[in-house]
């Protein structure tokens, strides 16, 4: 078996050439915009493939089960709930006459807040009600959608068609404004998480043994689950919901690095989302002419592959 440093090298070699061939692939008309455009396009993807494939790894050591998603949380649900409350009660043109930036803040903010909120709740001083953080979560998604479903019957159709755009992912819709904040977001989580990538090592073998072999466990569990918070957050708030995206680098992740190392798995899952979103888009735009979209490809494949894993009892 090739050494899995030799594989993230040739990952990463393969990353770049994607995302070279996405900007330089069919360029006509007037190259200045087309690629700026385009420059945009890949930065986006960047981030949420980093933001997506590192949160899902960190959340399923967290767990210890490699089917969970930070997604169980209800930070997507809430996003919709947040779009279609927004939508009802604002309308959507009062709401497009709010700046982009402070959309993109007040969205982020509030699940965020959220998730602060419910961690404080249930993890100050009972570090052991990790279970019932995630029941938490599970329960507050279900009422988030149920809330959101009732909205949107009561929603003007002509508003619930401007709605359903926007609940699905925009990657070819980059919003330049953003990119700066969303990079230095996820940039910070990002190198705050990779600090503590031999702490990850430990509990990965689980509560007792990281309790045992000296690792703080409640305070990095805790800032992780905050940190994982605000990629998931600002990714969500930057194209939208994703929701498989991250189950799929993270299982492929394990698969390519062999290994339990974060050292290893971290930058394979982030590659991996790069590779996903840029060369499913190149695939999409250049071979099948844009007859799809790739959020919906990616949902698709994301949940034939969850089947698969509780099928094999979470296992590959």
């Amino acid at each position: 078996m090739a050494d899995p440093r030799h594989r993230l090298v040739l990952l990463a070699v393969v990353a770049v050439l994607v995302c070279a061939l996405f900007l330089a692939v069919n360029l006509t008309g007037k190259l200045s915009y087309i690629l700026s455009y385009r420059a945009q396009v890949i930065a986006t993807m960047i981030l949420v493939g980093t933001a997506t494939g590192v949160s899902t790894v960190l959340f399923q050591t967290i767990t210890g089960n490699r089917i969970l998603t930070p997604s169980v949380m209800g930070a997507e649900a809430l996003f919709v709930l947040i779009q279609t409350s927004i939508i009802f009660f604002i309308g959507s043109a009062r709401w497009d006459s709010v700046p982009v930036v402070g959309r993109f803040a007040i969205e982020t903010s509030v699940m965020v807040v959220f998730a602060l909120t419910l961690y404080r709740w249930l993890l100050v001083g009972k570090s052991e009600d990790l279970y019932r953080l995630l029941l938490a979560g599970l329960v507050f998604g279900i009422l988030f959608r149920s809330a959101a479903e009732l909205l949107q019957r009561m929603m003007a159709p002509n508003e619930f068609n401007i709605l359903q755009g926007r609940l699905f992912a925009q990657l070819t819709l980059p919003e330049s404004r953003l990119l700066g904040i969303a990079g230095v977001l996820v940039a910070l989580c990002v190198a705050l998480l990779w600090r503590y990538r031999r702490d990850f090592d430990v509990i990965a073998l689980g509560r007792d043994v990281a309790i045992g072999l000296g690792v703080d466990y409640p305070r990095i569990v805790t800032r992780a689950l905050v940190l994982i918070t605000v990629l998931i957050s600002t990714s969500t708030a930057l194209i939208g919901p994703l929701t498989f995206l991250g189950f799929m680098t993270a299982t492929l992740a394990y698969q390519l690095a062999g290994s339990q190392r974060h050292a290893l798995l971290l930058p394979f899952s982030a590659l991996l989302g790069v590779v996903f979103l840029a060369g499913g888009q190149l695939v999409l735009e250049h071979l099948f002419a844009m007859t799809g979209t790739l959020s919906v490809v990616i949902e698709f494949t994301g949940g034939a592959l969850f089947l698969l894993m509780l099928l094999r009892k979470g296992r590959l």
